[in-house]
């Protein structure tokens, strides 16, 4: 019986590759492979934007994740975690406000007509650090559910999967990561049902709700954190950067703030599957959702199977046409090159090497949640740059300043984070240290950016 399970699974996973190849469209020109257009050129219509957003945004490691912090840290862990979702709607009124008052076309256009190219190459490696992470922290968790990590099952499954992904990629661009998330968040939502009807008859909103201690040392260090970086962490993700230039301005507005608030309460949702083994006595063996579907039998194995499948792919499809974009247009365009058919060979080879190459640490395996927390510490810089934008005079100067100091500061975290002196931890939780950096870090970035518009605007 367990091999025939077995070769269930791995079925699934090819006629998953299949389908989205088949109802991926295949993008001929520039439009509808770097922007997402259809193929008479009409822009992304709302629901499309929406849907996109929505499950692009609900990726493979979060939903691991937020089930992980609920199982450690009760509902509060749940919070936590799905608060990164409201920077979705912050995100969309930046660029709006960017669009509407400064007339932006994109946010690596608008760092080079405003901080000069020296600070979009900055910009752009920070995006390539963020879609390298992408890679790895999704199909890691796809694999998690093949075998156990550094197993050869493990590394099996994760690579057929970026390689269907990679296959559909290549054939449709942005338009083709846009049309296929309508299926990956069909497949998503009956997920989200499911552990709805699951959980919620056993154990009630109300004893979900009182899980957890709300202090510093019960995970609303991390809440905070979350807060803090909720002004920088969505700048450095093309994946919805990108689609926030797409279509007509109070549209996109819209989207991102639907999106937003629906990924907000789908990602809560799914801490509940931590809560619930928590109550249940499932031990936590760092991923919850597969440990608790295999308490439940062959059917809810193969729907939490299902459901990680198509949101690692709706983040993967989503990251290598971000990845395509940035490589065969973002920074071609800086240099004032002409976009042509030629640009999305250049895109393609850009998703095959990050395929290969963004696949190692899952291979040697890395701790998921640093690709969400580590990487929102090296991008507080960002935040006083795009918010602050025509409040102070904006200066070279002062983008560096603030943007290298928040890299400095999360590089440092990163490798050590015994480099900062103990007086900067905030509280006496798991992530008293991250808080701190994220508070100080902020306050010191934002004076750096600050300072020299001042200083220009003194001068004068």
């Amino acid at each position: 019986m367990e091999q025939y399970t077995g070769a269930f699974f791995w079925g699934f996973l090819i006629v998953y590759g299949v389908v989205m190849y088949i109802f991926s469209p295949k993008a001929r020109s520039v439009g509808s492979f770097f922007r997402g257009e259809s193929v008479d050129g009409a822009k992304v219509s709302p629901f499309l934007l929406t849907t996109s957003i929505f499950i692009s945004w609900i990726f493979a490691k979060s939903v691991t994740n937020a089930a992980n912090l609920g199982a450690s840290y009760g509902i509060v862990g749940g919070v936590a975690y799905a608060t990164y979702w409201l920077c979705i709607p912050i995100a969309g009124f930046v660029i709006f406000r960017l669009r509407r008052k400064f007339g932006a076309t994109g946010l690596v256009q608008f760092l080079t007509s405003n901080y000069g190219i020296a600070a979009s190459l900055a910009f752009c490696i920070a995006i390539l650090i963020r879609l390298f992470n992408e890679v790895w922290s999704n199909t890691a968790v796809v694999g998690g559910y093949y075998g156990d990590s550094g197993s050869t099952p493990f590394i099996l499954a994760a690579s057929i999967f970026t390689l269907f992904t990679l296959i559909y990629s290549v054939r449709g661009g942005l338009r083709g990561s846009i049309v296929t998330d309508i299926i990956q968040a069909l497949v998503f939502t009956v997920a989200t049902l499911w552990v709805i009807m699951t959980i919620l008859p056993k154990h009630g909103i109300v004893e979900l709700a009182n899980t957890g201690k709300w202090a510093l040392n019960g995970g609303v260090d991390l809440l905070l954190v979350a807060i803090l970086q909720l002004v920088s962490y969505p700048f450095h993700d093309p994946v919805l950067t990108d689609r926030g230039f797409i279509s007509e301005e109070k549209t996109m507005f819209k989207s991102f703030i639907i999106s937003g608030i629906l990924g907000f309460l789908a990602i809560l949702i799914f801490s509940f599957i931590g809560i619930y083994g928590t109550l249940e006595g499932i031990a936590a063996k760092g991923n919850i959702p597969a440990e608790l579907a295999k308490t439940m039998g062959f059917g809810s194995m193969f729907l939490m199977t299902a459901v990680m499948i198509a949101a690692a792919g709706s983040t993967l499809d989503s990251t290598f046409s971000s990845l395509s974009k940035l490589v065969g247009y973002d920074i071609p365009s800086m240099a004032n090159k002409t976009i042509t058919n030629t640009s999305i060979k250049v895109g393609i080879i850009s998703m095959i090497l990050f395929a290969v190459f963004g696949n190692l640490p899952m291979i040697v395996g890395t701790d998921i949640l640093k690709a969400t927390t580590i990487s929102g510490t090296m991008v507080i810089g960002l935040a006083p740059v795009f918010l602050l934008h025509g409040v102070v005079k904006p200066t070279k100067l002062g983008f560096h300043i603030s943007f290298w100091l928040g890299i400095g500061l999360g590089v440092a975290y990163a490798f050590n984070a015994k480099f900062f002196p103990d007086f900067i931890a905030i509280g006496y939780g798991k992530y008293a240290m991250l808080l701190g950096i994220n508070l100080y870090g902020l306050i010191l970035c934002t004076l750096g950016y600050i300072l020299p518009g001042l200083a220009c605007k003194c001068g004068k």
